[in-house]
């Protein structure tokens, strides 16, 4: 199996193969050739990984997944889980990624914060399944957002995670699901992973917003870090 350097590149490949939405001012103000992936942060051991929709202004410049506004929030709630105190400074932040693993459904930055169209998640789905079937070794996934659950739609049965989306405890409980992908040979390989969703943490998401931090801390009471 490639490795994972071996695995950005064949990303970076794909990128370059046809043109897809990129948001090219952010990616040169941040000095970073715009095909180039932000695939993950943080620990490929963690048992933990939070899973978001795609890269922000702030992720490009740090090369970084979830490190924005929402992505601080996040940080901020696994830093106190872990220390039991609030993180003083970035750098305190910073070390949650020897913990945890940060991805996205797309490890690009669209144009003006748009979600990606189905077809570029579908381009790029065979590289986030190596990912997390191949490099990452843990089992728990907490989903930020609509976008980032839906993604897994392929691994349930037919109409499962769509069906566990409409319930009204869906932030509560958790589904397993069975991630597929193919090694450099063709050989399909599977992993189980369980699927903790939550709402995206975005300051826009009113509904959500302020009850987040409580709602992470909750999950965080259900998994292994």
């Amino acid at each position: 199996m490639s490795d994972i350097k071996t695995l950005i590149e064949q990303v970076q490949q794909e990128a370059k193969r046809a043109e897809f939405p990129i948001d090219i001012p952010v990616y040169k103000s941040a000095r970073l050739e715009p095909t180039y992936p932000v695939l993950y942060a943080g620990n490929l051991q963690s048992p933990l990984c939070f899973f978001g929709r795609d890269l922000g202004r702030d992720e490009v410049h740090a090369r970084q997944p979830l490190i924005g506004a929402a992505g601080t929030l996040v940080r901020q709630g696994f830093y106190e889980a872990i220390y039991h105190q609030k993180a003083s400074s970035k750098e305190d932040l910073q070390t949650i990624c020897d913990r945890v693993l940060l991805a996205n459904t797309v490890p690009y930055k669209p144009p003006g914060n748009k979600a990606y169209s189905t077809e570029v998640k579908e381009r790029f789905r065979p590289f986030i399944e190596r990912l997390l079937v191949f490099h990452w070794q843990g089992n728990q996934i907490i989903t930020l957002g609509t976008e980032a659950f839906k993604w897994f739609t392929p691994y349930g049965a037919r109409g499962e995670v769509n069906r566990f989306f409409q319930r009204s405890d869906r932030y509560e409980t958790s589904l397993i699901v069975h991630l597929r992908a193919k090694d450099d040979l063709g050989m399909e390989h599977q992993s189980s992973v369980t699927l903790l969703p939550l709402p995206h943490p975005s300051p826009l998401n009113q509904t959500y917003y302020e009850r987040f931090p409580r709602m992470l801390q909750q999950r965080l009471k259900e998994v292994e870090f």
